[in-house]
């Protein structure tokens, strides 16, 4: 069982799933993490933590916001603030990274709050939601390359405020929840690769 403890933490937990028992955990570059730099939390006036987009990324993680398995075992990771996704090996070997519109996030809010699969066997696409520019972004999940996106700020169909969780059905449609002002959650639904 991988757990995202990321609010007061920065680190990546993992339990044995039947007796839960602790067996490991990791920070950014699958590094021990730093609890110490203090808190991460969204809109908090205690939050100790900046993000400079114009200096290199931090070795610790801002705040372990989502995590998920791929069916082929690599572990994907979102940090939140610093707007990156951190893919590991399930023993938390770091494999690659990406940013996402590192220059657009909101210094506190960030632009990877969740992330989901596409439902193709191999999982081609990783769906991004950035919860502070309003929008999904489609990745390829094999080398994180930007493919596309969708959405913009609004209450109009199509639009979000807040996205912030994201599902896949068994068809491919892919569902956005909203938190804050949103309170909705919308339906995509699956058309087929056009590429």
């Amino acid at each position: 069982m991988f757990i995202a403890d990321g609010y007061r933490n920065r680190r990546v937990i993992v339990f044995d799933a039947t007796t839960g028992a602790y067996k490991r955990h990791w920070g950014g570059y699958g590094e021990k993490p730093d609890d110490g730099l203090g808190a991460f939390i969204p809109l908090a006036a205690d939050s100790q933590f900046t993000y400079d987009p114009d200096k290199p990324l931090p070795r610790q993680m801002s705040g372990v916001h989502c995590l998920s398995l791929s069916t082929d075992g690599l572990l994907y990771v979102c940090d939140r603030a610093s707007n990156r996704i951190q893919v590991f090996e399930r023993d938390g070997t770091f494999v690659r990274e990406v940013q996402i519109e590192p220059r657009l996030g909101l210094e506190w809010y960030g632009t990877t709050h969740d992330i989901a699969f596409s439902h193709d066997p191999a999982q081609q696409f990783l769906y991004v939601a950035d919860g502070a520019n309003e929008k999904i972004w489609i990745l390829d999940r094999k080398d994180l390359r930007v493919l596309d996106s969708f959405g913009h700020g609004g209450h109009s169909a199509g639009a979000f405020i807040t996205v912030h969780v994201l599902g896949v059905d068994s068809a491919g449609n892919l569902f956005a929840g909203e938190s804050t002002e949103g309170k909705r959650v919308q339906r995509f639904l699956y058309q087929g690769l056009t590429r």
